[in-house]
């Protein structure tokens, strides 16, 4: 899974995810992409198991880019516990995630290969999705 090696602040505020994604909103390095398609939360366990479900569909051919990184620490606070006394310890890490943002990106493989590879990546994850193909310029 993925987190940081190290963080300056250990707990952050929740905050909101306004706007549409202004970097990371093109397909930088493979020919096919996953784009974001809504505002959310994605936590380090639903990006691994969209890469595997991936990696296994195209069975270690080609290439994939994994265009997030979960930085932001989520708390929680332990089970029956009173309301007061200050927030809970982290327990996961997630990436905000804008619409046009890309997740992912694949290189190496056919278009339907490539199409149904990122099909079973994005029914892992909790934001809508949609497929492109780079344009050749």
């Amino acid at each position: 899974m993925l987190i940081p090696t190290r963080s300056k602040y250990r707990k952050v505020r929740k905050g909101r995810i306004r706007g549409v994604a202004t970097s990371g909103n093109y397909i930088a390095y493979g020919d096919f992409g996953l784009q974001a398609q809504g505002h959310e939360r994605i936590n380090s366990r639903q990006i691994e198991a969209a890469r595997q479900a991936m990696t296994r569909y195209i069975k270690r051919g080609g290439k994939i880019w994994i265009r997030i990184f979960p930085h932001t620490p989520v708390t929680r606070k332990p089970q029956d516990v009173k309301m007061g006394s200050g927030k809970g310890s982290p327990e996961y890490f997630v990436a905000k995630v804008k619409p046009g943002t890309i997740l992912f990106e694949m290189q190496g493989v056919t278009e339907a290969e490539a199409k149904e590879a990122m099909r079973l990546a994005a029914n892992k994850l909790p934001v809508k999705t949609r497929f492109l193909v780079r344009e050749e310029a």
